[in-house]
């Protein structure tokens, strides 16, 4: 029993973990599609979702049952093994980077022994992170730069102009704000000398500004510029503009299918704003909390936890804030502000940082 048992217990333990994380994330997306709605509501002078369940807080569940019984309908003359394909490309794209994401610090102080079969031997640490690897900025970069040929391969295999359209604008949005929120995170790199998401949240503890939003302060305006274009976002949501192209990319799509590009849009939300929090707030990191309980303690774990989804929260509620307040951009605007303003920007800010590392390091 225990020969059968030890080999398949990390793979137990790291099935668990991503399971949670999944369902984790995707009960913060429901719940944000549920904010989104009351806070526009409140923006806009009327009340919001408020029927089923107290407050509404069950809309989201009412909401996918929709889906679930809505006619699944499919243009006859589509690409259909693409037209298929496309929405589960785009969540799953932007589902993985969750397995990099750092959501606490490891707890140290868990004593193992207790697990029969002596499946607790060698654990001396619990990572709140599925899988710590040295490049997991790239690792988050590349898998949601693929996302964009989800939207790209839906507005190609739908057969609509519409559509069409919506895929285009996007892969060209997506390759003129990909550059300007790649060169705002090289600093930040550099400030850490590493790649690695927990690396970097490391950093941050042991530098004199705590958090990398003090001296990477331009990099940090830049990036969340770039993630309101990247996630197709107002003011930047030219792909699915509803007073120009119906619906964009997925004006074919309905049922369960324009439910995965609904959340696979929340969840890169989420991803981004997961990003934000790591690179410019410290993640889970809180000032001043090691005078309170132990590192590695339980408490101070979850303390951390709680900070880490606060932090994630503020910038899921200004994602919100900026759709009620700003209005969509021009597509010629968006393409000018993105190469002739932000990128060069971003450059700067780059040069600027390569300077001050040069100084400090010499």
């Amino acid at each position: 029993m225990e020969s059968a048992l030890k080999p398949a217990f990390p793979f137990l333990v790291y099935t668990v973990a991503i399971l949670l994380a999944f369902q984790g994330v995707l009960m913060i997306v429901a719940y944000t599609v549920l904010a989104e709605r009351k806070v526009l509501g409140w923006i806009q002078g009327r009340i919001g979702p408020n029927r089923v369940g107290p407050w509404g807080v069950l809309q989201p569940f009412a909401d996918l049952l929709k889906f679930i019984f809505k006619e699944d309908l499919t243009p006859d003359k589509s690409t259909k093994f693409v037209y298929f394909l496309a929405p589960l490309v785009a969540l799953t794209c932007a589902l993985l980077p969750i397995v990099v994401y750092p959501f606490g610090p490891a707890i140290t102080t868990i004593d193992w022994s207790f697990l029969p079969y002596g499946l607790g031997d060698g654990i001396t640490r619990l990572p709140l992170t599925i899988a710590s690897i040295d490049i997991g900025v790239l690792f988050v970069l590349g898998i949601t730069s693929v996302g964009v040929y989800g939207i790209m391969l839906a507005g190609w295999s739908s057969n609509s102009k519409y559509s069409l359209m919506g895929g285009l604008r996007s892969s060209a949005q997506m390759i003129s704000y990909e550059l300007a929120m790649g060169a705002s995170i090289l600093g930040v790199v550099m400030l850490a000398g590493t790649l690695d998401l927990g690396g970097i949240i490391e950093a941050q503890t042991k530098s004199p500004f705590r958090w990398f939003i003090i001296p990477q302060f331009i990099g940090f305006v830049v990036f969340l510029i770039a993630a309101f274009a990247e996630t197709n976002r107002v003011p930047f949501d030219l792909p699915e503009a509803e007073t120009e192209l119906v619906a964009g990319f997925h004006t074919e799509y309905s049922a369960l299918k324009f439910a995965l590009f609904f959340m696979a849009e929340y969840v890169n939300m989420f991803t981004v704003s997961v990003m934000v929090t790591v690179l410019f707030l410290g993640g889970w990191y809180v000032p001043g909390l090691s005078r309170i309980f132990d590192v590695g303690s339980i408490p101070y774990a979850l303390v951390s936890h709680v900070f880490f989804i606060g932090k994630i929260c503020a910038f899921l509620f200004l994602y919100i804030w900026v759709r009620g307040t700003l209005p969509r951009f021009r597509f010629d605007q968006l393409m000018n502000f993105g190469w002739k303003f932000l990128l060069p920007v971003a450059l700067a800010n780059v040069i600027l940082t390569i300077v001050i590392v040069y100084f400090l390091n010499s």
